[in-house]
Formats: C-alpha cells, sequence, structure tokens
C-alpha cells in the first residue's frame, strides 16, 4: 500500500476508507478482548526533511505502567504534503510497532497517535491510516486541529464537539487538557468511537496537557532523535 505521487496517495486514502470501522471500541466495557495493553506513537521529522525518527511507548491499560517500547531511524519515501503526512510517517510506524511486537511476544490492544484520526478532510488522518492497515483499533490525539469547527472549551476536563462543516456531523472533540494550554483535537481512527475516544484519552491524562501514551512516545522520540538512547 505504498503511493509514490500525491494522486496515487490521494486514490489510495479513497480505497482505504472505504475499509474505516467507526464503532464502539471492542472490549472496553466488558465485551470482547478486554484493552489491557496501550501504547503512544509519535514521529519526528525535518518538515522537509529525508529522515524521520519514530517511537513507540507501550503501557497497560488503565494503570498506565509502562511495560516496553521501540525507536526506529529511517529514510523518508514520501514529499511533505498537508493532509498526506501519514504516507511520510506510516512507515516509521510500522517498523517500531513490529520490533514492540518482537519484544512482547504481542501487538497492543489499543495505539493512541499523535495525529488525526477522522477529524480530516478526507477522514483518514494518520491514525485512521495506520488503523487499517495494522488492524489495531486506533484513537487520534493531535495538538492541533486540521479540519473541523468547535467551541474552545474553557475549563480543563471540558470537551466540546468537532464538527465536519459539511455533513454537521460530530468527527471527535476538542479537549481541554490543561489550564494555560491549547486543547486537544480526539478523535477515533479505526475501530472506536467518538465518544469512546474522548473517553480514553481523559483516562490516560495524569496533569500534564498530553495523555500518558503519547506523551511518553513523545519524550522517548525526543530522545532517540538527540541520541540519549539507541535502537
Amino acid at each position: 500500500m505504498q503511493a509514490r505521487t500525491s494522486r496515487e496517495a490521494i486514490a489510495l486514502q479513497d480505497r482505504l476508507r472505504e475499509e474505516l470501522r467507526i464503532q464502539p471500541l471492542p472490549g472496553l466495557r466488558g465485551q470482547g478482548k478486554p484493552v489491557t495493553v496501550i501504547a503512544g506513537v509519535d514521529v519526528s521529522m525535518e518538515r522537509f526533511g529525508t529522515e524521520l525518527f519514530a517511537g513507540v511507548a507501550a503501557m497497560t491499560y488503565p494503570r498506565l505502567e509502562p511495560i516496553g517500547h521501540a525507536v526506529v531511524r529511517m529514510r523518508i519515501g514520501f514529499p511533505y504534503i498537508p493532509g498526506l503526512l501519514s504516507f511520510r510517517e506510516i512507515p516509521g510506524l510500522l517498523a517500531c510497532l513490529e520490533k514492540l511486537r518482537e519484544k512482547l511476544g504481542h501487538s497492543p490492544d489499543l495505539i493512541m497517535v499523535d495525529g488525526q484520526g477522522i477529524a480530516h478532510p478526507r477522514r483518514l488522518g494518520i491514525a485512521a491510516h495506520l488503523g487499517i492497515v495494522t488492524g489495531i483499533p486506533t484513537i487520534g490525539c493531535a495538538k492541533s486541529r486540521l479540519y473541523g469547527s468547535y467551541e474552545e472549551p474553557q475549563r480543563v476536563g471540558e470537551a466540546s464537539p468537532v464538527v465536519d462543516p459539511k455533513t454537521g456531523e460530530a468527527i471527535g472533540y476538542a479537549l481541554k487538557s490543561k489550564q494555560r494550554a491549547n486543547s486537544l483535537v480526539i478523535s477515533p481512527g479505526h475501530m472506536t468511537s467518538v465518544d469512546d475516544a474522548l473517553e480514553v484519552v481523559r483516562t490516560c491524562l495524569r496533569g500534564y496537557r498530553l495523555p500518558e501514551p503519547t506523551r511518553l512516545a513523545h519524550e522517548l522520540v525526543n530522545r532517540f532523535r538527540r541520541g540519549e538512547i539507541s535502537e
């Protein structure tokens, strides 16, 4: 599922979107296999650079005790094009998740991505894209808005719907996770719902702006990029 041009990438997004499943998260409320391991993923790179640093941090859920991590450094194979950033980042994330699976002996039950889910112009941000290609439920937890409109929440813990201006449909939530900080944009990626995505992110907050899975993944990638840890 590779693309070399923006036209190919958009066509692939259109095909992948047909596989997207927005539904209650399996196992969150006692139905199906319970969510016991959650992983946060993040990528760091220069906007027009040729190299990326990717990381995944796994922890128990809901206690959020770290149990493993993996990092990868690789060359970028796709140009910088807004709305198509997943094609730059996903190869690194897939390599990280494979290394993590080898370490733990299994894949995580849920992945939280530092990026958009369906709060995306074509409903296929990196969290949705990653969920489809891995078959693992995913949640997008972005630090800024890419698509949709919302009223800015004012109090910590308050959330307001992110609405698709074309359809009026709620495609996520803006969540005020910390005072004097911009809201996070939470949206389902794959095999979870808008409300379940918000619930999981709220469960993972520990006093910081970012929820623990993506906060630790962000710290991990930055340490790796600075040379403080190795593959």
